[in-house]
């Protein structure tokens, strides 16, 4: 075993160094090998564990550790982000994920209607009935940080549990995953992309700037590829683009063939005060801190002022998660010195753990030019 260990042709990407390497393989190239060998590796564990007539209970938690590891391997794709759907997941998880959302209501009334949408057209199926034919190639149009990409996942799933995709899983990528500095590189790479994207949904963020090449096509290029897959996979790709409103609604009416394919839009709007505090209560509990009264008046002072100054391209939840970390560090800094440090100590968030509120506005906040 050493000598295997010690005797490796190549290193291992950070995403995927803890993962079974064939599985990662398969589920890119071959679903039906995939699933053949995984259920075979995992029987396999199984009878080594239990053939002395038994197995612990931290036997029988390895056993289901491994399962769920060869079953959603984390597949790594050059100049993409590939994100699986557990194998214990169901509609009703993901429709219970998504009304925990915070914020974005008209965002999930839309996914709601469309899931009701698709569930009436099975079942007009089922009776024998015409069932109206609907694209379901998405437009995503918002700032950062509203979520689109969570939505987008959720939007997998919910196509798998209803039947319109195979496996419902998540490839991210933007114009660097698809579009090469040579002629001729782009077709392979973004080939790549949308073969490891089929039987679920492609993600592509920021997507205007494919046509925004200046000296080169090679953007319009990718676009032309990716248009040409999207007729050709029909029925095992969804594809879902998104970007700020203007450039978004720019991009669709650069090509007749994005216009024809894209007719379903989904508007994601900047959180108010109130969501963006949610936001950063909800990071605090996933953490294990808490915000005392004081605090949370402070930071609330905070936000009302970031969000009166913030522009398009406030990053919203993102914003949230860099204030978090930058008040976990103040509060840390004041812990250390607390003799003795209690489990409330180490979870409380002070008033004076956030910082001074109209240094953090200048910071937090991206200003108008005008200004």
């Amino acid at each position: 075993m050493n000598v295997i260990k010690d005797t490796l042709f190549f290193t291992a990407k950070l995403s995927v160094k803890n993962q079974f390497l064939l599985p990662g393989l398969l589920k890119k190239i071959d679903k039906d090998a995939f699933q053949v060998i995984t259920s075979f590796m995992y029987r396999v564990a199984s009878l080594l564990v239990k053939s002395d007539n038994g197995s612990s209970e931290s036997e029988e938690k390895w056993l289901k550790d491994l399962f769920e590891v060869l079953n959603n391997p984390q597949v790594h794709i050059d100049g993409g982000k590939w994100i699986s759907v557990s194998e214990d997941d169901s509609l009703e998880i993901v429709m219970g994920e998504l009304n925990e959302l915070i914020g974005l209501e008209e965002v999930k009334k839309n996914v709601g209607d469309l899931a009701n949408f698709l569930k009436v057209q099975k079942l007009r199926e089922e009776n024998s009935l015409k069932s109206v034919n609907t694209s379901l190639h998405t437009v995503f149009m918002g700032p950062p940080g509203t979520g689109k990409t969570t939505v987008a996942r959720l939007l997998g799933r919910v196509f798998k549990h209803l039947g319109y995709l195979e496996s419902g899983h998540l490839v991210e990528t933007d114009r660097a995953g698809l579009v090469a500095g040579y002629v001729g590189q782009t077709a392979i790479k973004t080939d790549e992309i949308i073969n490891s994207a089929k039987g679920g949904v492609l993600f592509i963020d920021e997507a205007y700037s494919l046509s925004n090449d200046g000296f080169n096509d090679f953007g319009s290029e990718a676009i032309e590829i990716i248009l040409k897959r999207m007729e050709d996979l029909r029925g095992e790709l969804v594809v879902i683009v998104a970007g700020y409103p203007e450039e978004m609604e720019g991009f669709i009416k650069s090509n007749p063939g994005l216009q024809s394919r894209f007719n379903r839009y989904f508007q994601f709007d900047h959180f108010t005060v109130d969501a963006l505090l949610k936001v950063f209560k909800m990071i605090c509990k996933k953490a294990d801190f808490e915000l005392s009264k004081d605090a949370e008046e402070k930071l609330l002072e905070i936000l009302d002022r970031v969000h009166e100054k913030r522009d398009r391209t406030f990053g919203n939840a993102r914003v949230m998660r860099n204030l978090f970390e930058k008040i976990i560090e103040r509060q840390a800094n004041r812990v250390i010195k607390v003799s003795p440090i209690t489990e409330s100590i180490l979870k409380v968030i002070e008033e004076e753990d956030i910082p001074e509120i109209l240094k953090t506005v200048k910071e937090l906040a991206v200003f108008d030019e005008k200004e």
